[in-house]
Formats: structure tokens, sequence, C-alpha cells
């Protein structure tokens, strides 16, 4: 079965509520906060500035890369290291058409 890389996964508790500003989670430690996000079927992702530690870069994740979301705490935790969302392609406006870039190859190995 293909891997579901542009959907959250099932065991999160997703709603359309609003996600941005919340702080992200990676498997060894914060990365940053939430800029946006967006839960189109089969193409949801969330927009993480990672502020300083790695120059104010902001990288796209894909929504299958989540792990769960803390409303109540405001925090949303990855299945990636802090490493792995370092060395993700940039985010740039124009790519919010993920399908078939290198979005799609960075990420693939990382979704559950």
């Amino acid at each position: 079965m293909k891997k579901a890389t542009w959907t959250y996964p099932d065991r999160t508790t997703w709603s359309d509520a609003d996600i941005t500003g919340f702080d992200v989670e990676a498997t060894d430690g914060s990365i940053g906060k939430i800029d946006e996000s967006s839960t189109v079927a089969g193409s949801a992702y969330i927009v993480v500035d990672t502020g300083f530690w790695i120059f104010g870069k902001k990288r796209l994740v894909p929504a299958g890369v989540v792990d769960r979301i803390d409303r109540a705490n405001e925090q949303v935790f990855i299945n990636m290291t802090k490493e792995q969302v370092k060395s993700a392609p940039d985010f740039e406006e124009a790519h919010r058409d993920r399908r078939g870039t290198e979005y799609d190859t960075h990420y693939e190995s990382y979704v559950r």
C-alpha cells in the first residue's frame, strides 16, 4: 500500500481548527512554530518556521509525518529529527502543488 505522504494519519485528532503558531516537536526536540497549514485531502501540509536555528528558513512538511497534535499545549509532534527537517528542501511559495517535486522525494521515507 502506498504511504499517504500528504494526508494526516488517522491517529491524529485532526480537524479544521487553526494550528498556526503551534510549536513543532521533532523526535529530538523543538524545531519551530507552524507558520501555516493546509487540510486539503491528499494535499495537506504544515509550514514550519524554523526560526534562528537554521537562519529563519521555512520548511514545508507533509501531513503524513505528523504523529500527533496536542491542542491543549499547542504542540504538533512529527516523526522526523531536527537534522532531517533541516536537510529538507526550502519552502517556496510556488511549490504549493507538491506532487512530483523534490518534496515527494525527500519525505517519502519518513511517512509512517
